[in-house]
């Protein structure tokens, strides 16, 4: 084992922990040093960070051993994941618990926890205004509740994934209320200025976030007389990380929570978390600094958990956070782009620009994990490749924009789509969109209508969108009621705290009434259950879908439907996808013998018709 200078002795420390430390200890300090350039900083880093360690329980502890002898385990093609609000799904910590065998009989074995950490009510964020890294809020449970539902979650093979909200603190957290007492050891950990002149400068360079909900990017608070950074609203103040001891709470905060059983930690606004005068304070270099510090001492302490950045950019240019093969920064990142491109997909039947965003995707390298998701707890913000669609189509970007936010109202585009606008700026006419993926398919205007034909095709929209989603190379996700197309929920307007932001509208309660018709062929929750459990039990099934396997898109020569193909160890698997709501053709032409998946009816994967808004899955065989 490599001999490791520590700066404490080293004659009682665990062999595990020393070797983990040695295998990592000359870039760890040197990164550090690089950033900080102080020793005592470092030395209690080091001996914290042991301490951490020898606290982390043995079960955790044996699954640590056991993820680090198969490094891959997260690739596997039965990993589904799950996100909720916890009170919207079991009201607390307890109620979740109560509720995994809903979990497990949806094939999910990882969950993401919305926000929990305390927080204060009007002035969270939906929870990313954090008062307390160590305190769950309290009608949701406390510290003991959340160690006692992940410890139950790994009993059933199911993961467990958290927000960490390491850019801003709330202005209620206990640093943020001593910087404005005017204590200078904690103005210090924030971004304070007693006059306007370096705030200025910042923002000739620094977008705004939220230009018409939060303008600007300073706040000021007339109580202690200063300027205080708040890059997303005045509530939630921006930590400096140029500052060694907030890197370092910051980091113990991190391995506290990984060892009440989290296992994978979201970072979130990652790109944000380093500013720097005279830039735009986005995707700086020493935000990789301390990405790539994280990855090092999670694998040192904690080498089971697993980092997912929030990098909300197109696939090529969120690349860098994956770090590289030898220096690696996040396991997983969001396919953000690719969702919102599926959208623009639905709207004009066109799945040209969808193709291209795919073949993006599947150039990058097979170590890459992406999440894929239909929609997530946000907002859907058309970041789109303008200038292909222009080229194509000569529509320009506002003019698009504002098309498909009509289309998902329901007011253009022959839509069947139910929602509303989010985030409107009446100067630019930009908006973003909120809805459920089954109000976005059209369950909810058939449902209202009365239509048994309309909704039929529906919910086998929303059942193509889920198969096309898991044909995606990564990890699918899906959003808490989904899986038995919940609707909007239109009742967010009657609360005074939740009105003003129409988010709300597709973060409704769990409706546990009509969870009860999961087993029922007969009703709308039973067709969406029992048609995702199908995909699911079969993607568990074909190896074909483990995140490294190969993955192209193939010309169908119909501009309507999406052709993918997967290939793994003398496999192979096309999908087909039909965004039109007529009947159309996929003009293919693939040699060989193949089968549905799902009926074992033997085809040509030539000329394949393809009914409204359905979709294929068919396998090589010959």
């Amino acid at each position: 084992m490599k001999e490791v200078t520590s700066t404490k002795t080293t004659e009682t420390r665990d062999a595990i922990f020393m070797e983990r430390l040695a295998k990592n200890y000359d870039e760890l300090k040197w990164l550090y040093m690089e950033l900080y350039s102080n020793s005592d900083m470092y030395a209690e880093l080091e001996e914290r960070i042991y301490q951490f360690y020898l606290e982390r329980n043995k079960d955790l502890k044996a699954m640590d051993t056991d993820r680090e002898a198969n490094p891959n385990w997260y690739k596997s093609n039965d990993m589904l994941g799950m996100m909720f609000y916890i009170d919207n799904f079991g009201k607390n910590m307890k109620g979740v618990e109560e509720r995994l065998d809903y979990i497990e009989k949806s094939n999910v074995n990882y969950i993401h926890l919305m926000p929990f950490l305390d927080t204060v009510e009007g002035r969270s964020d939906g929870g990313y205004a954090v008062a307390d890294f160590r305190k769950v809020r309290p009608d949701l449970g406390t510290i003991d509740d959340l160690e006692h539902l992940t410890g139950a979650c790994h009993k059933k093979g199911i993961n467990v994934c958290m927000d960490f909200v390491m850019n801003h603190t709330s202005e209620d957290h206990e640093w943020a209320k001593r910087a404005r007492a005017g204590e200078g050891e904690y103005m210090s950990r924030y971004f304070f200025f007693d006059n306007y002149t370096i705030p200025s400068q910042f923002e000739q360079t620094v977008p705004q976030v939220f230009p018409t909900t939060a303008p600007g990017n300073f706040t000021w608070l007339d109580d202690c007389q200063h300027y205080v950074m708040t890059t997303f609203y005045p509530y939630q103040w921006d930590l400096n990380y140029s500052n060694p001891r907030v890197f370092n709470e910051m980091m113990y905060n991190f391995l506290y929570l990984a060892n009440k059983g989290i296992d994978i930690i979201r970072i979130d606004a990652v790109p944000y978390i380093w500013k720097e005068l005279g830039t735009d304070c986005r995707n700086l270099r020493r935000v990789h600094t301390i990405v790539r510090l994280m990855r090092i001492i999670s694998e040192i302490v904690c080498p089971s958990v697993l980092l997912l950045g929030e990098v909300v950019m197109e696939p090529q240019k969120v690349v860098p956070y994956f770090g590289t093969v030898e220096k690696p920064e996040c396991h997983m990142l969001y396919n953000v782009t690719t969702m919102a491109t599926t959208w623009h997909t639905v709207a004009t039947r066109d799945v040209a620009l969808l193709k291209k965003q795919l073949d993006i995707v599947s150039w990058l390298p097979k170590d890459y994990v992406f999440l894929n998701y239909l929609r997530c707890h946000d907002d859907i913000g058309w970041g789109l490749d303008y200038a292909e669609i222009q080229n194509r189509t000569g529509a320009s970007e506002p003019g698009h924009k504002n098309y498909l936010n009509l289309y998902f109202q329901g007011l253009a585009g022959n839509s069947n789509s139910r929602g509303e606008l989010y985030n409107w700026d009446p100067v630019t006419q930009d908006a973003r969109f909120c809805a459920t993926t089954a109000s976005m398919c059209g369950i909810e205007k058939a449902g209202f209508e009365g239509d048994a034909a309309a909704m039929e095709k529906a919910i086998q929209f929303d059942l193509t969108l889920h198969a096309y989603m898991f044909m995606q190379s990564g990890i699918p996700v899906l959003y808490s009621g989904d899986e038995i197309a919940q609707l909007n929920d239109w009742d967010y307007k009657l609360n005074p705290n939740k009105v003003q932001d129409s988010r709300y509208i597709h973060r409704g309660a769990m409706n546990w009434e009509l969870a009860k018709n999961i087993d029922d062929p007969d009703t709308v929750e039973g067709k969406m259950f029992q048609g995702l459990s199908k995909l699911e039990m079969k993607r568990k099934e074909e190896k074909v879908f483990v995140s490294n396997a190969d993955m192209w898109t193939i010309e169908t020569y119909e501009p309507a439907v999406l052709c993918i193909g997967r290939y793994y160890e003398g496999e192979k698997m096309i999908g087909l996808f039909n965004f039109s709501e007529f009947d159309k053709t996929a003009w293919i032409n693939e040699e060989g013998v193949w089968e549905d998946v799902f009926t074992g009816e033997l085809k040509k994967a030539a000329g394949v018709d393809i009914p409204a808004y359905g979709f294929y899955w068919l396998k090589q065989i010959q």
